[in-house]
């Protein structure tokens, strides 16, 4: 057992037993930055007439999937499985499952699914290889909008003296505070994902005026004046979280929107609003690829029929022939070298491909479990040993008891005689 990696384990599940095996992932590409490397845990799960695998995720390194952007709570983590079938049913499964994330900043971790399922009809017995293959990780955006406060130096890059102010609750600027710089060419710089951005600040008398541009460019002529209201004229007090400038409707994607103080004079930056509208398929910038290490080996499970006699074409040859077997001639299967029962009665037989050791889920060692599920139809014995059921009716003892009276009563007259004849015998010699 120790040679053949036996990694069977038994579920509480009346009639069915689980096994599993581990396969590694090293995932590359859009939000997996320089490298995430992920555990996947498979485990086939085959009952009468419906075939199911699940796929448990695991982070196995300290990198994790990251946010590209600043997005509202809702965005979406999808990850998809890829599961070789061949035997009596060929084809794929693809485990999915998605995981809700909360609001997002740049860097953030995201959080993976409890788990990826998928499942076929089954329509015939024998035996079904699983085997794991691709995996995929994509990322939707959630549409709505984020504010970035200016006071998130680690988001925003700042060129000059800029000052942190903390206000009075009844400026109501965002989150009580406001970016202040008085120097020429002093400059505000975010980088966003999204398909929309805007400035936003305070309008107030004898502010500066301000250029902003966008990707590196200016989209819009002329500057923006914080120190005119909305109609032009100039300011005599004070309005805030104003939206002074907004861009256009761009391509999901990575932006830049940058504001520079034009003069020697007082700017204010209280945030910058970033918007996401709906995407509704994930970008493929953002798709990172999995590529599987090792070779993690299969899981044979082969499922009897029932007890009640399957029909069979007269027609067919070798009606245990997939229709969908490219090779319906080969019948070969791999030899068992390991067989055992688990404490439910099923009959589990390891099949190993290559060396491993006695570990209850190997890590790419190659081997194959091949397990037996008993028939989903019972059969009940009848007069068998503590089965509960009594003898069939037409076996009459009655019969029985007659022919033993008879066997004790010809016994015990046999000896009368014999002791009779000894005594007669006995008195003729005297």
């Amino acid at each position: 057992m120790a040679a053949s990696a036996a990694f069977v384990a038994t579920s509480s599940v009346p009639g069915q037993a689980e096994s599993s095996l581990v396969a590694n992932y090293h995932c590359t590409g859009g939000i997996a930055g320089t490298g995430v490397d992920l555990e996947a845990r498979m485990t086939p799960q085959v009952e009468a007439g419906q075939m199911d695998v699940r796929w448990d995720i695991s982070y196995e390194s300290v990198q994790k999937f990251g946010s590209p952007g600043f997005f509202p709570e809702g965005s979406s983590l999808h990850l998809e499985g890829l599961v070789d079938i061949s035997g009596a049913w060929n084809g794929q499964l693809r485990p999915r499952g998605d995981k809700s994330q909360a609001e997002l900043v740049p860097g953030d971790y995201l959080e993976l699914p409890e788990g990826l399922s998928d499942g076929a009809r089954l329509t015939r017995t024998g035996t079904i290889r699983f085997k794991p293959a691709a995996l995929t990780i994509k990322f939707t955006p959630a549409e709505g909008e984020v504010m970035v406060n200016n006071s998130e130096t680690s988001k925003i890059n700042y060129g000059g003296n800029w000052n942190t102010i903390y206000t009075a609750p009844t400026y109501d600027d965002y989150l009580s505070d406001v970016g202040k710089a008085t120097d020429v060419n002093a400059s505000a710089t975010l980088e966003f994902i999204g398909t929309k951005v805007a400035y936003i600040s305070r309008r107030e008398q004898d502010l500066t005026p301000i250029k902003v541009l966008l990707d590196g460019e200016e989209v819009t002529s002329g500057l923006v004046y914080p120190g005119q209201d909305g109609s032009g004229g100039d300011m005599t007090g004070t309005e805030t979280q104003q939206e002074l400038w907004e861009s256009p409707q761009l391509t999901y994607g990575p932006h830049t929107v940058q504001i520079m103080n034009t003069a020697n004079g007082t700017a204010y930056l209280d945030a910058f609003r970033v918007l996401t509208g709906d995407v509704p398929e994930p970008p493929e910038h953002e798709k990172a690829i999995c590529a599987l290490q090792g070779n993690p080996g299969a899981i044979d499970v082969t499922v009897p029929g029932t007890t009640q006699s399957p029909t069979v074409d007269p027609t067919d040859d070798d009606p245990t022939d997939d229709p969908n077997d490219p090779d319906p001639d080969d019948d070969s299967s791999p030899t068992a070298t390991t067989t055992t029962t688990d404490s439910l009665g099923n009959i589990v037989v390891v099949v190993p491909q290559g060396s491993s050791s006695s570990s209850s889920t190997p890590k790419s060692t190659g081997p194959t479990a091949t397990k037996y599920y008993r028939a989903q139809v019972a059969k009940t014995p009848s007069g068998g040993v503590e089965t509960g059921v009594a003898p069939d009716d037409d076996r009459h003892p009655y019969g029985l008891m007659v022919g033993g009276m008879a066997v004790v009563m010809g016994s015990a007259g046999s000896g009368l005689v014999l002791r009779r004849r000894r005594a007669a015998h006995a008195g003729g010699v005297h």
